[in-house]
């Protein structure tokens, strides 16, 4: 669920200041336990991408847009380097990454 919403604000469907909805309702619409979706909310909190207001629920930080990819694309590297030196392409990369899905 919070990989969800990082998306949703990376690809600009969340919009910065939006609400998400209360934790009770998102648990029946996702049919888990609302502690589940609790526990997103605080990961997601301590992330910087939402902020917690009282009386007005949780809603996305203005600090969410930022979004620095670099620690990933530094481990993507990493992993090209390491399939190069047992003779992998990229293409053969991207496969065995669909392949783990």
């Amino acid at each position: 669920m919070a990989a969800c919403v990082v998306r949703g604000v990376r690809s600009g469907e969340l919009a910065v200041g939006e609400q998400l909805p209360p934790a009770a309702e998102l648990a029946v619409g996702l049919s888990v336990d609302r502690n589940t979706v609790l526990a997103a909310y605080r990961q997601l909190r301590e992330a910087g991408i939402l902020e917690f207001r009282r009386g007005r629920g949780a809603r996305i930080a203005g600090t969410a847009e930022t979004g620095d990819l670099a620690p990933i694309r530094e481990a993507v590297q990493s992993v090209l380097e390491l399939a190069r030196r047992y003779g992998l392409e990229s293409d053969d990369v991207v496969t065995l990454i669909k392949e783990m899905r």
